[in-house]
């Protein structure tokens, strides 16, 4: 915990243009305009507020709608449905993301199932936020992007920030829209990012369009949106990395790449993705999660098949090295999707 705490000091206070502000700000905006939002998981009390900030300042404000638990993220999960259930919109605080493995029955077993069971008559639309990824040292158990685990779980909503995003709007739909059950996953090396500003449609020399979803799908192109020599699509912590590495490739090697940023990972907003991926014909998909049956294994075989004919290459995909995450971090910076990486899938593609 004093490893959480002094990486949240060191990535600024929220209350800054930063993600991590943005977030605890939708927070306070979000507890201020419903009452039935009520926020629960471990050490959220006022003055820690969690262990990267993102829950400063809600106890002192809401003391009756901020409860901290014990170590139980079972009990996190649990607790939610039941209130959920109940007609409150209960938002679960997971301190890292390894732990929702510890809750991963509540929400295959219990939360998503309930609408079906009771056929339609009791539902548990619960949030669930949490910090996933690595780059920070924290070794095996608290570096993990574990998100493909979840996409495939039917009734659950998978959503990921970004700096790029609109992150109230997100967390509004999530939290107080919805009826489904939403787990919100928050990278946390975007915690200390600043948000990208967008000012009549384009972004430091990026064209962007933006999907009319709350969960928006955006779309950055260095060519005004005419035929691109590649696509890359990608989310959460990867945004960052992918747009520089579609400056490089364009100042390097004269090779333009547009960006799909996904706002939404289940359900994956496919129909959102293919225009890019037609007009370039060539596809690379970036993740942070492990390679092996992820998402970026969805997307590739799905765009496959919706394009079949108009692909000029296999839609290749770059991810984390199939290994646990090493406490090393030289070992950690191998493990993980990189440039250089990256860079070699996008000309091994364009070459063809």
């Amino acid at each position: 915990m004093a490893i959480a705490e002094t990486s949240a000091q060191r990535q600024g206070q929220p209350g800054m243009r930063t993600v991590a502000g943005a977030i605890n700000g939708a927070l306070h905006a979000i507890f201020e305009g419903d009452d039935r939002v009520h926020l629960i998981g471990e050490d959220l009390l006022d003055p820690y507020g969690g262990a990267f900030k993102i829950s400063r300042g809600l106890s002192t404000r809401w003391p009756a709608r901020v409860h901290a638990t014990p170590i139980s993220e079972a009990a996190i999960v649990g607790i939610c449905g039941g209130m959920a259930m109940r007609g409150l919109r209960p938002v679960a605080e997971i301190m890292f993301g390894d732990f929702i493995a510890l809750a991963f029955d509540q929400i295959l077993n219990h939360v998503t199932k309930f609408a079906a069971m009771y056929n339609g008559q009791a539902s548990a639309p619960v949030t669930i936020r949490t910090p996933m990824g690595g780059g920070r040292g924290y070794g095996p158990t608290h570096s993990q992007s574990l998100e493909k685990y979840l996409v495939g779980v039917p009734g659950l909503d998978v959503v990921a920030v970004s700096h790029l995003h609109d992150i109230e709007r997100m967390y509004r739909t999530a939290i107080c829209e919805s009826d489904v059950p939403t787990v919100i996953v928050e990278n946390k090396l975007l915690y200390g990012q600043e948000l990208a500003e967008v000012v009549e449609g384009r972004m430091n020399g990026f064209a962007v369009e933006r999907s009319s979803r709350p969960y928006e799908t955006i779309t950055l192109s260095l060519a005004g949106f005419r035929r691109a020599d590649a696509t890359i699509v990608t989310y959460g912590g990867m945004t960052r990395l992918a747009l520089e590495v579609a400056r490089r490739m364009l100042i390097e090697h004269e090779i333009t790449a547009d960006v799909v940023v996904l706002g939404c990972l289940s359900p994956l907003p496919f129909d959102e993705m293919v225009p890019a991926a037609r007009r370039s014909r060539r596809v690379v998909v970036l993740e942070e999660g492990t390679g092996r049956l992820g998402i970026g294994a969805e997307i590739a075989s799905v765009l496959s098949e919706r394009l079949f004919g108009t692909l000029a290459a296999p839609v290749l995909r770059v991810a984390a090295e199939d290994t646990i995450v090493p406490a090393a971090r030289h070992l950690e910076e191998r493990m993980l999707p990189n440039a250089e990486r990256l860079e070699r899938a996008l000309l091994s593609i364009v070459d063809r």
